[in-house]
């Protein structure tokens, strides 16, 4: 069981979107609902670049979702603050769920875990949560 207490939030959003801090204000208000403390915000812009516009989108690493630099301030933060999770705004594939919870050292989680994990806020004994990139095991590619 997890028991969630601190978290950091995370978002990567196109430098078109306008929005990006009333969304990161909106996960920040469902995650202190629940009696979650956030210790910290971190914003990947991902700008026009070569690619064009098409891939502003799209995540700037397969694996990690943001780009390596934002990804080691936030390994930093985490073990510095002792993080118990990292809450993304942005959905993360499974792939990208598993490397990132082994890289950040906590469970990465996403908004829409929020209400299924509604009973790890609380550390509620009777219902299990499981950590997130502990599904099936990594086999290494021959």
């Amino acid at each position: 069981m997890i028991v969630v207490r601190s978290v950091l939030l995370v978002g990567l959003f196109s430098a078109k979107d306008r929005d990006h801090r009333e969304r990161l204000d909106a996960l920040e208000a469902r995650v202190t609902a629940r009696g979650w403390r956030v210790l910290g915000r971190f914003v990947q812009r991902r700008g026009v670049s070569d690619g064009g516009v098409r891939l502003m989108t799209g995540p700037l690493s397969r694996r990690f979702l943001i780009g390596t630099g934002k990804l080691e301030e936030i390994v930093a933060n985490c073990s510095r603050e002792h993080v118990d999770a990292v809450v993304f705004v942005n959905e993360l594939s499974s792939y990208q769920r598993r490397w990132l919870s082994a890289r950040l050292g906590c469970p990465a989680l996403t908004e829409g875990d929020l209400d299924a994990s509604a009973h790890v806020a609380t550390g509620d004994p009777t219902r299990t949560h499981r950590r997130a990139g502990r599904g099936r095991a990594f086999r290494r590619r021959r």
